[in-house]
């Protein structure tokens, strides 16, 4: 998976470049906001990233286990038509056959366990993903947002960046308690 572009570099330059020029102080504190949110969003970015590598590979290990279960399968079709065989050429099968053949299937309820395992391992990941994916996104909708309070030097746009940057960090939360 690549990693995510962080797309308002530009914006949070602009921020920080109006906050040294700027008279009011509060401009000054809605580029400290920008740039705190600003490295939220790289760590929600980084975690997203990150729970999506691994759910890829645990659906890939998952998908190795049900080859092996179908090997494993197939292996006792195999020894089950070689007994059959036997029988119907009026010939007692080896007695080998039947331990092979439960342990066969003692083997494919084992594998089982582990890709069901893997997969719901893999849901877990994309899950988180998708939460840390929310956050990013909402942190970088919060920094467009501080740049539009600073260009039309509207306060109330900060506050309404503040609360797209809180939602952000409920979904960071989310990501990391889940």
């Amino acid at each position: 998976m690549e990693e995510m572009e962080n797309p308002v570099e530009y914006v949070q330059e602009e921020l920080h470049h109006h906050a040294q020029h700027a008279q009011n102080n509060w401009i000054s504190r809605v580029a400290l906001t920008s740039a705190l949110l600003a490295a939220l969003a790289a760590v929600c970015s980084l975690l997203a990233s990150h729970h999506a590598n691994e759910a890829v590979i645990e659906q890939i290990e998952a998908s190795d286990q049900w080859g092996y279960y179908q090997a494993k399968g197939i292996k006792a079709a195999i020894l089950e038509a070689r007994t059959e065989l036997f029988q119907a050429l009026g010939r007692t099968p080896p007695a080998e056959h039947g331990d092979k053949f439960s342990d066969y299937k003692d083997q494919q309820s084992e594998i089982q366990a582990k890709a069901q395992e893997k997969e719901e391992s893999s849901r877990k990941h994309l899950k988180r993903h998708e939460n840390f994916a929310r956050g990013v996104t909402l942190f970088q909708l919060a920094i467009a947002i501080a740049a539009i309070t600073v260009l039309s030097m509207r306060k109330r746009f900060w506050y309404v960046s503040l609360g797209f940057g809180a939602a952000g960090f409920v979904f960071l939360l989310i990501g990391i308690l889940s």
